[in-house]
């Protein structure tokens, strides 16, 4: 199992799609590899790849917990009310998100800058939040921010499961050992709890 920082402007598969992003060709991957989920091409951050079958499914499945945390930087300063919707879920769609965990980032991550960098406004103030979610719809956290009035400018994946992407510079990867891959893969709730019941159990321990 290989974890990746992902640049903005990388697309999550090794064929071009027809548009100017580049492609994971780019990076000198082992053959064989393929992405585990993906990112959009404007979305930066934590990239698994693996030539293991069946990961997929055990890693994206809502019913198993596999954590996602989010770094997303938005437009305006987010009301505890929005924070609270977020949690809650919110209906993208035609349909509900699950419910998860949302929190203010202050102070804001150091975190290298983006390049192309993010359109800046002198009268419309940013904030860092997080969100911890177990599933991953396409463009997700892009779409609920925007719900809730919160527009994402910038967005960095740091966590999957209990493996963090720590210092891994952009454009940069590497073969995680047997303790790392068993952090990736660790589910977030009993076994066959399903997500209702398993975010009760993850609140349960956390208070």
């Amino acid at each position: 199992m290989i974890a990746f920082n992902k640049p903005y402007g990388v697309l999550s598969r090794f064929t071009p799609d027809g548009s100017p992003h580049r492609t994971l060709a780019e990076f000198g991957f082992p053959p064989g590899v393929y992405p585990l989920g993906r990112l959009d091409a404007e979305t930066e951050g934590l990239l698994l790849l693996s030539d293991e079958a069946g990961l997929n499914h055990r890693l994206l499945d809502p019913r198993r917990g596999h954590r996602r945390v989010y770094w997303a930087q938005v437009e305006r300063e987010p009301s505890p009310q929005a924070l609270e919707a977020l949690a809650r879920g919110v209906v993208i769609q035609g349909r509900r998100t699950l419910p998860c965990r949302v929190w203010r980032l202050d102070p804001p991550p150091s975190l290298p800058p983006r390049d192309p960098p993010i359109r800046f406004r002198k009268t419309v103030p940013t904030a860092w939040i997080a969100l911890e979610l177990v599933e991953g719809k396409n463009r997700q956290v892009r779409r609920m921010t925007a719900a809730v009035g919160h527009p994402t400018l910038r967005l960095v994946r740091v966590q999957i499961g209990n493996f963090s992407l720590g210092d891994l510079a952009p454009g940069q990867w590497r073969l995680l050992d047997a303790r790392e891959r068993a952090l990736v893969l660790q589910e977030a709730w009993p076994d066959g709890a399903g997500p209702k019941a398993g975010w009760a159990h993850l609140q349960a321990n956390r208070s």
